[in-house]
C-alpha cells in the first residue's frame, strides 16, 4: 500500500482496531514521542469519527447506486417527503432545510424535474415564490430509497445496545453543537 492511501479493507480493519500501529491511541503516542507537548487529546475522538464517516459514506454511495438515486437527489426528495402532505415546499424552505445554497437547490430541483421526480409551481404567497412537490414517481423512489438507506444504516449500528446508541447520539449532538459554536465564534 502506498503510504497515506487506504483501501476500504484498510479502513474497516482500522475502524475495528485490529491494526494497533494505526489506532488513534498509537497515533497520539507517536506524536507525543516525536513532538512532546503536541496537543493530541482530540486524536482518539476525531480519528474514529473520520474513519466512521468514510465507512458510512462509501457504504451509502453503494446503497444509493443500487437504489438508483444519488445523494443530492435523496436529500432533496427526503426533505420534501418529511414535510408531510401535500409533500411540497418552497425553494426558500428547501434551501433552509438542506443547508445548501439557493443555486444548488435550483440545480437539484431542475434535474429532479427533468427526471420526473418533482414538479414546480408558482406559490401563493408572492410572485417569486416557487413551490416544489413530489410526483408519484418521486414519492415512490424516496420510499424505496429511504428504506434501503436507513435499513442498511440501522444494521451497521446494530452492534450497539439501545442505551449505547442513545448515549452516543447524545454525545455526538452535544459535540456537533459545541464545535459549531466554537467555529462560529472563531470567525
Amino acid at each position: 500500500m502506498i503510504e497515506g492511501v487506504r483501501t476500504m479493507a484498510d479502513m474497516t480493519s482500522m475502524a475495528g482496531g485490529s491494526d494497533p500501529t494505526h489506532s488513534p491511541s498509537e497515533i497520539a503516542a507517536a506524536w507525543q514521542r516525536e513532538r512532546p507537548g503536541t496537543p493530541t487529546g482530540s486524536i482518539e475522538i476525531v480519528t474514529p469519527i473520520w474513519r466512521l464517516a468514510k465507512l458510512f459514506s462509501d457504504d451509502r454511495v453503494r446503497v444509493l447506486r443500487a437504489a438508483g438515486i444519488d445523494a443530492a437527489t435523496l436529500d432533496l426528495l427526503s426533505v420534501i417527503r418529511r414535510s408531510g402532505p401535500p409533500y411540497a415546499l418552497s425553494t426558500r424552505e428547501l434551501t433552509r432545510r438542506t443547508l445548501v445554497t439557493a443555486g444548488a437547490i435550483s440545480q437539484r430541483v431542475a434535474r429532479a424535474e427533468r427526471e420526473g421526480l418533482v414538479r414546480r409551481a408558482p406559490g401563493t404567497t408572492g410572485r417569486r415564490t416557487v413551490m416544489v412537490s413530489l410526483t408519484d414517481e418521486g414519492h415512490s423512489l424516496i420510499e424505496r430509497s429511504v428504506d434501503a438507506v436507513l435499513g442498511r444504516e440501522a444494521m451497521l449500528v446494530s452492534g450497539l445496545s439501545d442505551s449505547e446508541r442513545d448515549l452516543l447520539a447524545g454525545l455526538l449532538e452535544k459535540l456537533t453543537a459545541d464545535v459549531g459554536r466554537r467555529l462560529t465564534d472563531s470567525r
